[in-house]
């Protein structure tokens, strides 16, 4: 194959305009998805090959102009200027047409060559309307395509326009040319300046004349890299005093003038070109928004929709998990089964960590089902229409605080409802068009409250508020939004504040019926993106949790007792064994593979499903373990075979209690419990000591492990069969702890730093280790500066827990409607644009 005939396609189009879809038809399956550089925007790459070569494909951003307002816009226009694709296909939405043509204009205006696809064409005629293609290509000079992406119509024919555009190499201006009246001389000027500037060459020049006559910057930061210091301020300078002299005189900013004089130039080119339906009759998404988007109704509708998304995704997604868990479960096994074997107290390092690693890639791989339930679900609510319609009534509101209408959905996958989790919350900020907001979203969804953190709060509420706990449950299940709202106020004040941020532009589309294909293609290729990045992180910060978990170690004497302790323990099995048919199978060689094989066994039988399954794992077992299998299942009426099982019962309970105890002693000594200790005297004003501490610190790999490790460090006695709310609340009550301490945790891990799949999360959405860090350090500042204000209060004042956590709630849900009341708005511009009518203005 000739390399000459490979070629390069960009898509460009309007958002909700069908593009990605149409990228899907024209690619297939052959397709990645990565980012661009330095910026978090999607980069959407595929291929395809036709007969005479390959053609590799980018699907760009959807933007509504090629200004550089917007990350969006910007990123679409750099690369259309400095990768110069050998077709640009523009996507449209027919029935929207004279909107979209707007940026059709814009491309041509970049000297690039252009195959106009009139997408959603089904749409267009369903509301009765009728486009002359013919006359359309002809007045524009370019070929145009008529395609339906989501049936995969007019694929073929769009491929053949690509090719044969592609093969003419076809480069200059196209028919159609916008004229811009009185603004016309200044440009021409402009124009010649660039075009004899030979360091400009490559550069559209009349683009470019237009682009530093609106006074757009990156424009004026292009010049600037590619002119020395004199020409680029003789240039600017020029472009300055026209556009001031034309505004003065005219009385027209120089932007909405463009704008009007491309308006005017669509008008003309659709001029008996566009036939638009007859009479008033209101079309279906007309209809629909009248309910939808009624002042009563809305709210209802999308509560209604949260709810049904938190409930599929998050609860009914989560019970799948326990047909999955098992595929995962017998993964781990197998691997086990490939490293060294357990040791009778210790095991070899290599098994250890191993199986650290595979714990916490399938504590993440878990999530799969979830994941796959709620990106179909949001590609549902994409396709259909109604995500615009979510962040166009929530927006008013959300963005007081400086967050976003899209912010919502995050919101609620993180954990408005207890029960969430903050890694898909996180991920579903990629749609958030507005990048501080975007940013604010990914910083608080973690305050949400995750299905994780719900075993803590039911440990402190049973220790601590018996009597309290409906009232406590109230204030812990809404104070989390409160802060969340507060906390995005204060990060864009402040360290956000010299984020970008973009005019809120919101077009509510037509509804759609979504495509089972397009639905599960998204649905895979963002799950697939969640485990290929995210997995690769997590793998390497685990190691480095293990370590601080493990190291030092237990020092050689205390090494030496719990042999000792180990031995004693083998003699008494040995004893039990005299005269025991079976005491040359339990020989002092063999005890440890006798009690790894007995622990195999057990798993295995928990493990199976049903009498056959139960019936497979003897089998299994007889065949690779034929002389241990009378000991770990006795036959019927063999005696010694019991009393056998019951011996190494004993050892192996001997056996665990001594390897608890060894992890326990790790978990202190390790380099995380010395943490644990040299933290005391700052945490002690919250009123943590060194194992709340330690607690705290390991639920920074899983929120659940809070809890583990609270069991491991409040040891029961052998001769009891307390629980853990006991075994904890008598020894801290006896240390001098109240209720005063149980609000201090619970304000504390409210606002916690997230845990270890979430801070991987924040790195993959915001392409920065610096975001990772601040999303660790400042929830844990502020929630430790929260918990210790509140506890040195209560302890000085006298004032009880839940009275300390009423004035808590009280003061912030006051402090979020005063902001939200009288602290203004966010200084961004809300422009929403609902569906263009059959005549294809724009209705506000």
């Amino acid at each position: 194959m000739n390399d000459r005939n490979d070629i390069l396609v960009a898509l460009a189009g309007q958002q909700n305009a069908g593009k990605s879809t149409l990228f899907n038809v024209l690619t297939g399956a052959r397709q990645h998805v990565a980012n661009y550089p330095g910026v978090t925007v999607d980069k959407k790459y595929g291929q395809y090959s036709d007969a005479e070569g390959v053609v590799r494909t980018v699907d760009l951003p959807g933007t509504y102009s090629l200004t550089s307002f917007s990350l969006e816009e910007r990123v679409a226009r750099e690369f259309l200027l400095q990768e110069r694709p050998d077709v640009t296909v523009n996507v449209v939405d027919a029935s929207n047409l004279r909107r979209a043509l707007h940026l059709t204009l814009q491309i041509l205006e970049m000297e690039l060559p252009v195959v106009l696809a009139l997408n959603m064409m089904d749409v267009a005629e369903g509301r009765g309307l009728r486009i002359d293609q013919e006359a359309l290509a002809e007045r524009l000079g370019l070929p145009v395509v008529r395609t339906v992406g989501r049936k995969g119509e007019g694929r073929e024919p769009l491929r053949a326009a690509i090719r044969a555009l592609a093969r003419s190499g076809e480069r200059q201006p196209a028919r159609v040319s916008v004229d811009y009246g009185p603004l016309d001389p200044d440009i021409q000027v402009l124009t010649s300046a660039i075009a004899a500037a030979p360091e400009l060459a490559g550069i559209p020049s009349r683009w470019l004349a237009l682009k530093l006559l609106d006074d757009d910057t990156q424009a004026a930061q292009l010049t600037a890299e590619r002119l020395d210091a004199t020409h680029t301020e003789t240039l600017l300078q020029e472009a300055a005093h026209r556009r001031a002299t034309f505004e003065q005189e005219y009385g027209l900013d120089v932007s909405d003038h463009l704008v009007s004089c491309r308006e005017r130039t669509v008008g003309r080119l659709l001029d008996g070109v566009l036939v638009g339906r007859e009479g008033n009759r209101p079309t279906l998404t007309e209809r629909i928004d009248c309910v939808i988007l009624n002042r009563a109704a809305a709210p209802v509708f999308l509560v209604l929709t949260v709810f049904l998304i938190y409930q599929i995704a998050i609860v009914w997604g989560y019970e799948l998990t326990t047909y999955t868990w098992p595929f995962l479960a017998r993964a781990r096994e197998l691997i086990a089964g490939l490293l060294p074997a357990a040791g009778f107290l210790v095991d070899p390092y290599t098994r250890d960590i191993g199986l650290w690693l595979v714990d916490s890639a399938n504590t993440l791989l878990n999530y799969v089902p979830i994941f796959l339930i709620l990106f179909a679900l949001i590609a549902m609510l994409e396709d259909s229409g109604y995500m615009a319609r979510i962040a166009f009534i929530l927006d008013k509101v959300l963005h007081r605080f400086g967050l976003h209408g899209q912010s919502t959905l995050p919101l609620i996958l993180g954990g408005v409802f207890a029960g969430g989790c903050a890694v898909p919350g996180v991920m579903a900020t990629k749609g958030i068009p507005d990048h501080r907001a975007r940013m604010a979203t990914i910083l608080t969804v973690p305050f949400m409250n995750c299905l994780a953190k719900v075993p803590l709060y039911t440990l402190l509420l049973g220790i601590f508020f018996v009597e309290d706990k409906s009232l406590m449950m109230f204030y812990i299940s809404t104070m989390t939004i409160i802060f969340a709202l507060l906390v995005s106020k204060l990060l864009t004040k402040t360290v956000l504040r010299g984020h970008e941020t973009s005019p809120f532009v919101m077009e509510l589309p037509t509804y759609h019926l979504p495509t089972v294909s397009g639905v599960l293609r998204r649905a895979f290729e963002r799950t697939w993106v969640y485990v290929k990045k995210v997995g690769t992180i997590v793998v390497a910060v685990a190691v480095v949790v293990f370590t601080l978990l493990q190291f030092p170690g237990i020092s050689d004497e205390r090494l030496a007792d719990y042999e000792q302790r180990g031995r004693a323990a083998v003699t008494a099995f040995q004893q039990a064994m005299a005269g025991n048919a079976y005491r040359e199978v339990a020989t002092a060689a063999n005890i440890t593979s006798l009690l790894n094989v007995y622990n195999d066994y057990k798993r295995a039988k928990l493990n199976a499903k049903g009498a056959d399954a139960s019936s497979a794992v003897d089998a299994h077992f007889a065949r690779l373990n034929p002389d241990f299998l009378p000991l770990i299942s006795p036959p019927r009426g063999d005696k010694d075979a019991r009393q056998a099982s019951r011996a190494l019962r004993d050892m192996d309970s001997a056996r665990k209690t001594l390897r608890r105890e060894m992890k326990e002693e790790r978990i202190t000594n390790s380099l995380l419990g010395m943490i644990g200790r040299g933290m005391e005297p700052v945490t002690q004003f919250a009123g943590f000591d060194w194992k709340i501490n330690v607690a705290l610190l390991s639920s920074f790999a899983a929120r659940e492990s809070s809890v583990a490790t609270l069991g491991v460090l409040f040891q029961q006695d052998a001769d009891q069969n307390a629980t853990l709310e006991a075994r904890m609340g008598a020894e801290t009550r006896a240390a001098g702890a109240t209720a005063l301490l149980g609000t201090s945790i619970i304000l504390f891990f409210a606002l916690y730093p997230p845990c270890l799949a979430t801070t991987v999360m924040v790195k993959v959405q915001t392409g920065s280790y610096k975001w990772m860090i601040f999303s660790i350090v400042f929830p844990t500042l502020l929630g430790l500066g929260v918990a210790s204000a509140v506890y040195s209060i209560g302890l000085a004042t006298g004032t009880s827990g839940i009275e300390m956590m009423s004035w808590t709630y009280f003061s912030a849900l006051a402090l979020l409607l005063t902001l939200g009341l009288f602290g203004g708005r966010d200084g961004r511009a809300r422009h929403p644009v609902l569906e263009s009518p059959a005549d294809g203005g724009l209705r506000a």
